[in-house]
């Protein structure tokens, strides 16, 4: 291999405490010949350690280790040495799972599960997910975080001020599809609706399996808006957000009603965007709001040209706020965006919808 062959590897610094995890991550990534790991650590204080030195393109990032714990990890090495990091969870306890989603707070650009030995029936999606994700993440530019300490004093600029024209009293739901850098962005979202935002909302994001009790309680308890996971036959109620549950597609029944289903998977996800899209497309048509968030692949693209085809206003993120632009850049490039905005936007769009 030459030199510049070389060059193209992505660069890997693998955090975990276990030896014996640190071993099948580095067989794993190994495997793919795009990758190089660089380095190990044990603990938060070998991990920044190892990031000042190596300069590795992506971090994996353990969060239950001795000394410096994932969580300030992070933080300091998003305050000190900008890196993408991938948590690499070994946990679905909602304890756990909400530790890692404290860690995105930090900076962190994404979760996986921790892969099972090969003997597993997972560990080959498992695997899959994790070098596919490494291998993204290391094409996303990050920066510093400041510390809470060192935080700049000017304000934030307040978002555009955009109206849904005409949108506000024929809107009867907003189906929102998200994968990598949503949950960050949903919270956001759902954050700066109004209180007596009037509208239900669904909620399609690709979650590794096991994550979506515990990604439902965190969203819920960061954005102060109510969110559940979705169940079958429920009718969807007013300023509530539903959850598409793991492995099940969400759909819109013609009565109103939510339906689960265990429908193969469409664009490799079960729950899909796709699904959720085309059927609230089929129901409500003019009558709905599509917005499609960060995350790669072109899950749900197609269907919100779709539903804008049918005379629902529809909403992609922008480039410059996404960690990854390929699902809403493919909406784009349909022209199936009503509005290109940024998730602040996005809030105060939907937030007209109030009353």
């Amino acid at each position: 291999m030459s030199a510049a062959d070389a060059r193209k590897k992505v660069r890997v610094l693998v955090v975990e405490d276990s030896p014996v995890m640190r071993e099948l991550l580095a067989h794993l990534l190994g495997t793919d010949p795009g990758i190089e790991v660089v380095g190990f650590a044990s603990d938060g204080e070998e991990a920044l350690a190892a990031v000042r030195e190596k300069k590795p393109d992506v971090v994996t990032m353990d969060f239950h280790m001795p000394r410096v714990n994932g969580l300030d990890a992070t933080r300091r090495i998003m305050e000190t040495h900008p890196t993408p990091i991938v948590i690499v969870s070994g946990s679905s306890a909602r304890t756990e799972v909400a530790s890692a989603f404290h860690l995105l707070e930090a900076g962190a650009l994404a979760v996986v599960e921790k892969p099972r030995g090969p003997g597993h029936p997972d560990h080959e999606a498992a695997a899959r997910e994790l070098v596919q994700t490494v291998k993204t993440m290391a094409e996303v530019k990050v920066v510093r975080r400041w510390a809470r300490r060192e935080a700049p004093l000017s304000p934030a600029p307040a978002p555009r001020s955009i109206r849904i024209e005409a949108a506000a009293a024929r809107t009867r739901l907003v189906a929102i599809g998200a994968s990598t850098g949503g949950p960050i962005v949903l919270r956001a979202i759902l954050a700066g609706l109004p209180g007596n935002f009037s509208v239900p909302i669904l909620i399609v994001q690709h979650i590794a399996p096991g994550f979506t009790d515990g990604f439902v309680e965190w969203l819920g308890q960061a954005s102060g808006f109510a969110v559940h996971v979705a169940a079958d036959a429920v009718h969807p109620l007013p300023g509530h957000a539903y959850v598409a549950p793991d492995g099940l597609h969400i759909k819109l029944r013609h009565d109103g009603a939510i339906t689960l289903s265990r429908d193969a998977p469409q664009n490799g996800h079960r729950p899909s965007v796709s699904c959720l899209f085309r059927s609230v497309a089929a129901v409500l048509g003019r009558n709905a709001i599509g917005v499609l968030l960060t995350g790669m692949g072109k899950d749900g693209a197609e269907e919100l040209k779709l539903m804008r085809d049918r005379g629902a206003v529809t909403i992609a993120q922008d480039r410059d706020t996404s960690v990854v632009h390929g699902m809403p850049g493919e909406a784009v490039s349909l022209d199936a965006a009503s509005y290109v905005l940024s998730p602040p936007e996005i809030a105060a769009a939907l937030g007209g919808l109030a009353g």
